[in-house]
């Protein structure tokens, strides 16, 4: 098991660092200055929290919020789930419990500290982000 956690750890640390000269332009894909959709979310609470949330761990370092990057783009996500209590708690549980499969084969870290509460708000804050 933990020749496994390694190896993930590895594969994100390799990931975060390979250089990509598409994406070399130095801008930031933090959740707060990513330009708003057209219906403004910002005064949103779910939006709020998900932004707060987001800052504070380390889920930019798999994804972005408009394009793949380890991981699927949260826009991505997005389209692929409609927004609805089912889904927020099935995300939520994914990003407490991680894994593979959905989304290619390369796992994605369980976040096991992480409160349900919290889970659910980064979930809402993702289905937001739907066209």
């Amino acid at each position: 098991m933990k020749k496994y956690l390694v190896a993930i750890a590895l594969l994100v640390f390799i990931g975060a660092c390979s250089s990509n000269k598409a994406s070399d332009n130095k801008t930031t894909d933090a959740p707060a200055v990513a330009a708003a959709p057209a219906n403004d979310l910002s005064s949103n609470p779910d939006y709020q929290k998900g932004v707060e949330l987001i800052a504070k761990s380390d889920c930019l370092t798999c994804h972005k919020t408009d394009s793949k990057l380890i991981g699927p783009a949260y826009k991505d996500v997005a389209a692929k789930y409609e927004n609805n209590d089912a889904n927020v708690a099935m995300l939520a549980s994914k990003i407490i419990k991680g894994g593979t499969g959905v989304w290619g084969q390369i796992p994605m870290t369980p976040h096991a500290t992480l409160a349900e509460a919290d889970a659910k708000a980064l979930a809402k804050y993702i289905l937001l982000l739907r066209k």
